[in-house]
């Protein structure tokens, strides 16, 4: 693939990342075994809210092609098919989802050196089509996306959005919700390696006049240790603390509560991922 200026659902992405990824308020075990012909399986144990689920995935690539299966406690099969280069400078990703067989989905992204565009297709009698275009370089670049619903004739969805990378730092500005949100977000990395950053993220919605003012921020304690945290306007505090136990394998512990009810039980989330 070419290096361009990225899809159109990277803009903002960092900072999404380092406010979000790895937060839980659950109890997560996973195991992955890789098999001598390349299959990898993944094993799934899950609790939420009192409930327990699993499901088991496999994962199997063979040139530019991926197969990702993914079965759960309810039987649901979900497969989706990742073919690169199958015309130079595309991804074409086939999904589906049985029993239900009108949750097909067809994606087919396109890169260039100035220009990343990308449409999706339901697979079913009343399609609905998102499509998005972003322009630029890898330094700057401005995208917008869209969705139409072809039963309805009307637009389900219109999002702008613009970001500046530097080697250091991360800048975007995203206008979302059908022009009902506007985010903002910026992110700094204070060390050459990248591994210890800050965020900053604040969402003005029109329509109710509310303002959502985020920081937060990632520290590498050492190689094998690194910790995450973010407040908002709001009294949101959240905590996570990561560390590698043995080699790819890593144990995650994370919490939220409310700075202004400190009554109320915060929020805990274990998670454990083993990995060959």
């Amino acid at each position: 693939m070419s290096k361009g200026p990225g899809l159109f659902s990277d803009i903002g992405k960092k900072a999404k990342d380092l406010l979000t990824k790895d937060y839980n308020s659950d109890q997560k075990f996973s195991v992955s075994t890789c098999s001598d012909t390349g299959v990898v399986l993944t094993s799934t144990a899950l609790k939420k809210g009192g409930l327990s689920a699993g499901d088991v995935a496999a994962q199997y690539k063979y040139k530019n092609t991926v197969i990702d299966v993914k079965v759960d406690t309810q039987s649901n099969i979900a497969t989706t098919l990742t073919c690169s280069e199958i015309v130079p400078s595309t991804k074409t990703i086939a999904s589906f989802k049985l029993p239900d067989y009108n949750s097909g989905k067809l994606e087919v992204q396109y890169f260039h050196h100035h220009a990343t565009f990308t449409t999706a297709v339901a697979l079913n009698q009343s399609p609905a089509v998102d499509l998005s275009a972003t322009i630029g370089t890898p330094t700057i670049a401005f995208g917008a996306e869209a969705g139409y619903e072809t039963c309805s004739g009307k637009f389900t969805k219109y999002t702008a959005g613009i970001s500046v990378m530097k080697p250091d730092s991360c800048a975007s500005i995203i206008l979302g919700d059908k022009g009902d949100t506007i985010r903002a977000s910026y992110v700094h990395h204070v060390d050459q390696l990248k591994k210890s950053a800050a965020v900053g993220e604040i969402t003005r919605r029109f329509s109710t006049n509310e303002n959502t003012f985020t920081v937060g921020g990632l520290y590498a304690v050492d190689n094998l240790t690194l910790v995450k945290a973010k407040l908002n306007n709001h009294g949101r505090l959240g905590a996570l603390l990561q560390h590698e136990v043995i080699p790819k394998s890593v144990l995650t512990i994370s919490s939220e509560f409310d700075t202004k009810a400190l009554d109320k039980i915060p929020r805990f989330g274990v998670a454990l991922a083993l990995k060959p």
